[in-house]
């Protein structure tokens, strides 16, 4: 199962949100590449960030601090939030990151993300408040359900899905391992889970589930999980 630490970018410092409320944000890191070596000396292979000002902006607004993490390390970075055309794709994969999350625009304009997978290493995020899609950093909630949504991409180039169930992140309180199941099922394509990672549990119900891949935040920057453990038992 590929386990991937998480640096959420706000004003240039790794953060952690509640539920996706930006007012929630808590600082963890003034200095996001040295958090990102270290997540890398313990074991990591993969990193996943997430530009916050760019998902509520529509565009990026923390890329200098994102090409610095890659500059600083070898990790198999994956970024999103506010990734709205082809220009900023190319310019991501440019400054080192291996691939993209498409989030909003997918949903918004599913056969643009399709096109983009064909050229790109893309990743789809889908995050669901009540199990509908939300998009705009998740300050927006539709009537498409998740599970439909994922069907769209279904036999296509994308790489993964990475799916949220916002009422659960950054709560610490346990994964929604049935609704990432549904996600795998539907898209038949490589799903990481994401939002509310607790404890080691969790990790054993995604494996027994044969989950591909989990995002792991809060419960290591809240101390509740030793990640270099998990790496070596899980990863």
């Amino acid at each position: 199962m590929q386990i991937i630490p998480a640096i959420d970018l706000k004003e240039g410092c790794a953060v952690r949100l509640s539920q996706g409320i930006m007012e929630s944000a808590k600082v963890y890191a003034d200095n996001p590449a040295e958090l990102a070596k270290y997540f890398e000396d313990i074991g990591a292979q993969y990193l996943h960030i997430v530009d916050l000002d760019g998902a509520f902006a529509g565009k990026p607004k923390n890329c200098a601090v994102i090409e610095q993490i890659a500059k600083n390390c070898s990790l198999k970075i994956e970024v999103g939030g506010g990734i709205r055309d082809e220009d900023t794709i190319q310019m991501y994969l440019q400054s080192g990151v291996e691939r993209v999350i498409l989030g909003s625009i997918a949903l918004k304009k599913p056969r643009f993300a399709l096109e983009m997978a064909q050229k790109y290493a893309v990743v789809i995020g889908i995050d669901a408040k009540d199990g509908k899609v939300a998009t705009e950093g998740w300050a927006k909630s539709g009537d498409v359900l998740a599970w439909e949504f994922a069907e769209n991409f279904k036999g296509s180039k994308v790489e993964a899905i990475i799916c949220t169930d916002i009422a659960r992140d950054g709560m610490l309180g346990g994964l929604n391992v049935e609704f990432t199941k549904k996600i795998q099922e539907k898209s038949g394509l490589f799903t990481i889970a994401s939002g509310g990672l607790s404890d080691f549990k969790d990790f054993e119900s995604l494996c027994a589930e044969k989950i591909d891949g989990v995002i792991v935040g809060k419960a290591f920057y809240e101390n509740k999980i030793d990640l270099r453990e998990a790496f070596l038992k899980f990863g």
